[in-house]
């Protein structure tokens, strides 16, 4: 585990996952939303987001959180490890709502500062339709590499909790 992709809905506990990582291995985290924003939710140009996250992508060990689909092939490429939080509907709309009131007027630890947390329809809608739109795509790719590449699908706190228990024991013995 050098280099870990982390995928699921807005809400699933991506960027939570990454940092605690990030922390037991001591390996980069980047959360796409801070390269991809900049502040007053204003989108970074393009050239400027590709050019950062392939800069990125270059280091030998990093840990990526996020899923802008435009990006998602190049990423899956030079992932050894893939992580897709798989939580419900309900619980990840749950969490943006929470998300939402816990960093009022303040920007999260996750993206951009300036960014100031925000929840509208648009984004509960997006969250909604995930396991429909976003959710197949994912795991149709994660198929195709399921032979060269370790995959975790966690589905549930315990799980997740299960499985950060696990890379602690090895860091622990490594």
């Amino acid at each position: 585990m050098k280099r870990i992709l982390i995928l699921g809905s807005a809400g699933s506990g991506k960027s939570t996952l990454a940092k605690r990582l990030g922390e037991i291995t001591g390996i980069d985290v980047l959360h796409l939303d801070t390269i991809h924003w900049k502040p007053g939710w204003i989108e970074a140009p393009r050239e400027e987001f590709l050019s950062k996250l392939k800069a990125f992508l270059e280091k030998d060990s990093w840990i990526i959180d996020g899923n802008y689909r435009n990006t998602l092939d190049m990423r899956l490429e030079l992932a050894d490890t893939v992580i897709f939080i798989d939580m419900s509907r309900l619980f990840c709309i749950y969490r943006a709502i929470k998300r939402r009131f816990m960093y009022r007027r303040k920007s999260r630890p996750d993206i951009t500062q300036g960014c100031d947390e925000k929840i509208d329809w648009e984004f509960l809608k997006w969250i909604w339709q995930y396991p429909v739109k976003n959710k197949p795509e994912i795991l149709a790719k994660l198929e195709n590499c399921l032979t060269e590449k370790e995959i975790y699908i966690l589905k549930g706190k315990k799980e997740i909790e299960r499985f950060i228990g696990n890379v602690k024991n090895i860091h622990a013995i490594g």
